[in-house]
């Protein structure tokens, strides 16, 4: 059986991810995937089988809370997400273009959770409004906020901050928040601010992918990694760069057993 959240015991989940491109289940690398350039998306992993072969073999091996993450909005995409949903009602989260309009009809198709990342921004910066909206149309318990990110130095940093919800000072925090399929760098900083404790009061979990890692099977971000352990308020899933059984360690050594983990393109 899939292990217990990392919110009620030390031991670390591995949530799997069925990520749709085209309509089709793909690995993609990290944010290669442009809006203006279809050739400039790398692809680690792509396949004819149906989303619903993966998500019935993850029902199967009782691996409950993993991501289908639609890549692109269209049709395809989603038709390939509901297929993965009636695969493993009530066992898979899904994201992608989801907002509060929609979010309902997402939970009704089977969802455990709707993901959001874009949808909680306005002009680059954390929309709370929204947050309360897309809480009150499907509750808290069943939001993901996606706050997957990279490093971008201080200097290059415009959001400054006296305050931390951690003790690490500035320079060991240099994260920021990526929106738009990873293509636009936010200022939100998401260890600083109180801003995990002020997003938890919006969501069930926190979801993050090491943006400049995610894709590439070469390591995790242990820093990250540590951060997420040391400043979480609630049950958070890490992504990005695990290669092998040797990396799960070493991750489960960093974080304590208090992240759980995604691997993707590791498996194909």
């Amino acid at each position: 059986a899939a292990a217990a959240s990392s919110s009620s015991s030390s031991l670390s989940s591995f949530r799997p991810c069925i990520d749709i491109h085209g309509g089709k289940v793909k690995q993609i690398v990290g944010a290669s995937l442009q809006d203006n350039d279809a050739t400039a998306t790398l692809e680690n992993f792509s396949t004819d089988d149906k989303p619903s072969t993966f998500a019935t073999k993850y029902r199967d091996d009782q691996l409950p809370g993993g991501h289908v993450i639609m890549l692109g909005k269209s049709q395809e995409n989603a038709d390939a997400a509901r297929d993965a949903l009636v695969a493993f009602p009530g066992g898979l989260h899904v994201g992608g273009g989801i907002t509060d309009e929609s979010a309902a009809e997402w939970i009704e198709a089977g969802a455990s959770h709707v993901i959001v990342t874009s949808y909680a921004f306005t002009d680059g910066m954390i929309d709370l409004d929204k947050l309360a909206r897309l809480r009150d149309a499907v509750g808290k318990e069943r939001v993901v906020i996606d706050l997957s990110c990279k490093r971008v130095p201080s200097s290059d940093a415009t959001t400054t901050s006296e305050s931390s919800e951690s003790s690490l000072d500035d320079a060991s925090n240099p994260y920021c928040v990526c929106i738009d399929r990873w293509q636009t760098v936010t200022d939100v900083r998401p260890f600083f601010d109180d801003w995990l404790a002020r997003l938890a009061e919006y969501c069930d979990e926190f979801l993050v992918h090491a943006v400049a890692n995610e894709g590439l099977r070469g390591g995790i971000d242990e820093d990250l990694v540590r951060l997420l352990a040391a400043t979480s308020p609630i049950p958070v899933t890490y992504a990005g760069g695990v290669r092998d059984v040797s990396d799960l360690e070493r991750f489960y050594e960093v974080c304590e057993g208090k992240v759980d983990v995604t691997v993707g393109s590791a498996l194909d």
